[in-house]
């Protein structure tokens, strides 16, 4: 299926088998296999109640998934994005993306997220997408290695109204 004609599905996670199986995804990637992220880590993470979970579905195939954060100090937040790897490099992580971008500008004026320095694909591709660095944060998860945190901003703060009546497609 090429990039031009792959239109995935994107909606909240559902169930307990869909959260194992993107744990499962998660803890066999990288970076969060030099990021020393274990199954049980994952599935804390995808099941967090506090935390927003979309699937990207494929012909009923689970293709990939993200983790967003919206509530709390730190909002607007992506924190996760894993493909599934026969789904890489054919335009499904943009495609995310876009999506978690019109869910998070729906509320909040900036997108956040933190790229892993051993990760220089994925920097690229975020940088293409509008996104600048604005810190780095050393030895943060694992000793050698630094998170770069990354922005993306539509308002400052003090100008900003949320589009209660917009939601996400």
């Amino acid at each position: 299926m090429s990039k031009h004609t792959m239109q995935p599905t994107i909606r909240r996670l559902s169930g307990r088998s869909e959260a194992e199986y993107c744990a499962r995804l998660m803890a066999a990637s990288e970076p969060w296999i030099t990021l020393r992220r274990n199954y049980e880590e994952s599935l804390q993470h995808v099941t967090d109640p506090g935390k927003e979970v979309y699937c990207a579905v494929i012909t009923d195939e689970l293709a990939g998934f993200m983790i967003l954060q919206m509530q709390g100090a730190f909002t607007g937040y992506i924190q996760t994005i894993c493909i599934a790897p026969e789904w890489r490099r054919k335009g499904l992580g943009r495609q995310m993306i876009a999506f978690a971008e019109r869910r998070i500008f729906k509320d909040k004026p900036n997108v956040f997220m933190c790229v892993s320095s051993f990760n220089p694909d994925a920097l690229r591709l975020y940088n293409r997408l509008g996104y600048e660095t604005i810190g780095e944060l050393k030895d943060y998860i694992v000793a050698g290695h630094a998170e770069i945190l990354l922005r993306k901003t539509i308002a400052p703060l003090n100008s900003f109204k949320p589009d209660a009546a917009q939601t996400p497609t």
